[in-house]
C-alpha cells in the first residue's frame, strides 16, 4: 500500500483538488478520494490524518485477512491494536505491524475519522450492507450524559436558540467505542516574557546586511500586541490595513482566506480574486508541503464581509504598528501579489521561513527555543491573553479580542503558572 499526492475532481464541472490518495493492489481507493472531496473544506491536517487513519485500518485488515471476523469485531480488534500496540511482552509481533501504543486522545480522533468514513460508505451503499460500526441503543445513563454534553456545547454556541435536536438524536451510540479521555486539569500556557520583548524585537530580527528586518517585526507585533495566531498573519493583504487620520493608529482586518470579501468589487470572493489576478490559491488550500501554505484555525468572524478586527493592546501599540509599517513598506521590494508580507525577492513570506528567522532571532539575543520556555511564536498570543486578564478584562471581552468561538477558550489565560503559585506560597510562609 502506498500514498501519493493526486489531483481529483468529482466531475467535469468542478475544480480539481490536490489530496493524498491510497493505492492498494487493486488500485486507488476511490471511495476515500470522494470522501475527501466532500470534506475539502476541512484543514490539510484533518485530511492527512483521515488518510493516515484509513491507511492503518487497511493494513490491519490485510493482517486479519484470513481470520473469520465480522466487520464490527474487526474494528474492535483494530481499536485494541492502536490503543495497546501490537508487540507482545517479549517485544515480538506476529502481525508484522510493530505498532506502538497510542494516547487515548489519538485513538479517539483516529476512530472518529474511521467512523466518519464508514458512515459515508453506509450512506452511499445503503443499509442492506453490514455496517462496520453500527449504532446500538444507548443505556439510560448514556443517553442522559449525551444530552448533558449537547446542552454544554449549545450553551457556548452563538445563536444557540436555533439548535433544536430531535428527541431521538442521542438514543443510539456506537458499538465499538474508543477509550475514555484521561481527566486532565487545564494546563498552564507559556507566554513570552515582557521584559525580553523589546530586546528580542529590535536586536533579534536583522537582515543578512545587519539592517532591521521590519517584516518579521511586523509579524511579531501582530502576535504580541494584536493576539493573532501566526497563520493569520500570512493571510493579511496590504489593502486590509488602513490608518486613522486623527490618531495615526493602524486599523487591521483579517479576512477569511477564501470566502472573505474581495478587495476589488469585480470579484465576489478572495479565492476568485487571487485566481484571476495572480494565479494563486488561498494560502490555507495549498498542501502543507507547499511554501505558500498557511493554516486557518476558523476564528470567530465578527463582520459581514467575513473578517474580524485586530484589537491592539495596549492601545498605543496601534500607533507603533503604523510607524513600523511605514518603515517596512519603504524597505519592501516590488511585489506581484496582494499579501502584506514579502521576502527580499518580492515573493510572499512563508510560515516555514519566518519560523527559521524567529529561532535565529532567539539565538541572537540568547533566549531559549521551545514552547515550554515561552520561546515560540504562539507564546506571544498567550502574552496578549494574560495582559488582558491582568488588566481586568472579562472572560467574554478577552474571548472577543482573541476571536475565540467559545468564551471558555480564554479561561486558560486566567490560570496562574506553577512558578507563580510557588512564588505566592513562598511569600505567605516567609
Amino acid at each position: 500500500m502506498i500514498k501519493r499526492h493526486v489531483k481529483y475532481s468529482a466531475n467535469s464541472f468542478s475544480n480539481a483538488i490536490a489530496v493524498q490518495a491510497l493505492f492498494t493492489e487493486q488500485g486507488v481507493l476511490i471511495s476515500h478520494l470522494r470522501f475527501l472531496y466532500l470534506n475539502r473544506r476541512k484543514s490539510q491536517s484533518w485530511q492527512e490524518r483521515s488518510v493516515f487513519a484509513i491507511e492503518l485500518l487497511l493494513k490491519f485488515i490485510l493482517y486479519k485477512a484470513n481470520d473469520v471476523l465480522s466487520g464490527t469485531a474487526l474494528l474492535q480488534a483494530f481499536v485494541d491494536a492502536i490503543c495497546f500496540g501490537t508487540l507482545d511482552s517479549n517485544n515480538e509481533d506476529a502481525s508484522g505491524l510493530f505498532w506502538q501504543p497510542r494516547s487515548s486522545n489519538d485513538v479517539i480522533f483516529l476512530l472518529s475519522l474511521v467512523n466518519r468514513y464508514c458512515d459515508y460508505l453506509d450512506s452511499q451503499h445503503g443499509t442492506e450492507l453490514p455496517k462496520l460500526n453500527p449504532l446500538r441503543k444507548t443505556t439510560y445513563a448514556e443517553e442522559k450524559l449525551l444530552w448533558c454534553a449537547y446542552y454544554k456545547r449549545a450553551s457556548n454556541a452563538f445563536l444557540n436558540h436555533l439548535h433544536k435536536p430531535s428527541k431521538f438524536q442521542f438514543a443510539k451510540t456506537r458499538i465499538v467505542e474508543s477509550p475514555s479521555r484521561e481527566l486532565l486539569a487545564m494546563e498552564s500556557v507559556y507566554r513570552f516574557r515582557e521584559s525580553n520583548f523589546e530586546n528580542f524585537l529590535v536586536n533579534g530580527f536583522l537582515t543578512k546586511t545587519g539592517e532591521p528586518d521590519y517584516g518579521s517585526q511586523l509579524i511579531v507585533f501582530l502576535m504580541h500586541f494584536g493576539g493573532l495566531r501566526l497563520s493569520e498573519c500570512f493571510h493579511i493583504y496590504t489593502s486590509d490595513i488602513s490608518i486613522d487620520r486623527k490618531t495615526g493608529n493602524a486599523l487591521v482586518r483579517v479576512y477569511h482566506p477564501s470566502s472573505g470579501k474581495s478587495p476589488e468589487a469585480a470579484f465576489s470572493t478572495r479565492r476568485e480574486y487571487l485566481n484571476v489576478k495572480y494565479g494563486l490559491k488561498p494560502r490555507n488550500e495549498y498542501l502543507k508541503s507547499h511554501r505558500l501554505y498557511a493554516g486557518w484555525k476558523n476564528p470567530l468572524l465578527t463582520n459581514r464581509d467575513l473578517s474580524f478586527n485586530v484589537f491592539f493592546y495596549p492601545v498605543s501599540a496601534a500607533n507603533q504598528f503604523t510607524q513600523l509599517l511605514h518603515l517596512y513598506l519603504t524597505q519592501r521590494s516590488k511585489v506581484n501579489h496582494p499579501y502584506l508580507l514579502s521576502i527580499s525577492d518580492g515573493r510572499p513570506e512563508s510560515k516555514k521561513n519566518f519560523i527559521k528567522k524567529y529561532q535565529n532571532a532567539l539565538n541572537r539575543v540568547g533566549l531559549a527555543i521551545g514552547k515550554h520556555v515561552g520561546g515560540s511564536p504562539h507564546s506571544h498570543r498567550h502574552s496578549f491573553g494574560y495582559r488582558l486578564a491582568d488588566a481586568g478584562y472579562s472572560q467574554v471581552e478577552i474571548s472577543k479580542a482573541m476571536h475565540h468561538r467559545s468564551p471558555d477558550s480564554c479561561r486558560v489565560y486566567t490560570i496562574p503558572q506553577d512558578s507563580e503559585i510557588r512564588g505566592k506560597l513562598r511569600e505567605v510562609h516567609s
